[in-house]
């Protein structure tokens, strides 16, 4: 029997990641989202009036994507983000694959879009903007306030991570998910910092 493509059962561990969190939140009903990145590997999971986005990307090989850092984010890796909203929540999912085994990575929502180098992201978005710049404080600086991915990968180097934050987009957005070298911080001066910015895939969210 043929495999799947691998953005095929990405797309599969995603849903089922979004059902589980729409069950669990029991909504009445689903608000659109707004468009997919204007990306080729990009587009709704379901077609038709889907309030899924799904934008998907090979770095070094898509220009919704890149590494730079290509050791722990190698050429040709792959990662899938998907937003979904349900009922003024928001749900975020995270796949990659061919990143380095059993290795834990920060990951969140950035301001921007992806950028020749880390920093054209900008900050993490905030729901609730920090006044102070750059953003340490855990009062804004959270996963309720900012769209948190933090994941592990396995012994092959994939992962898959969802988060759900208890608002939508509406004016301001978010530009891309940024993968950084280390786990997020949450101690006060420290709060959302996860070392270097090693990989960002721009979303349209």
């Amino acid at each position: 029997m043929r495999s799947l493509p691998w953005y095929l059962v990405a797309i599969g561990a995603a849903s089922l990641l979004l059902t589980a969190t729409a069950c669990a939140n029991t909504p009445a009903a689903p608000p659109s989202s707004g468009p997919p990145a204007s990306s080729p590997a990009s587009g709704n999971a379901s077609g038709g009036n889907s309030d899924e986005t799904v934008v998907t990307a090979t770095f070094a090989q898509d220009d919704a994507a890149t590494n730079y850092n290509k050791t722990l984010v190698p050429d040709g890796a792959k990662a899938l983000v998907a937003e979904y909203v349900f009922d003024g929540a928001t749900t975020v999912t995270l796949n990659v694959r061919g990143l380095v085994p059993n290795r834990a990575y920060g990951a969140h929502a950035h301001a921007l879009p992806c950028g020749p180098t880390g920093d054209a992201a900008g900050p993490h978005f905030q729901h609730m903007p920090d006044p102070v710049k750059p953003s340490v404080n855990p009062a804004y600086a959270n996963p309720s306030n900012e769209i948190w991915l933090d994941f592990k990968t396995d012994r092959e180097g994939n992962a898959t991570t969802a988060s759900t934050v208890p608002w939508q987009f509406e004016n301001a957005r978010a530009g891309s998910v940024v993968i950084h070298a280390d786990p997020t911080q949450t101690a006060a001066g420290k709060a959302g910092t996860a070392g270097a910015r090693i990989g960002c895939v721009s979303v349209g969210f």
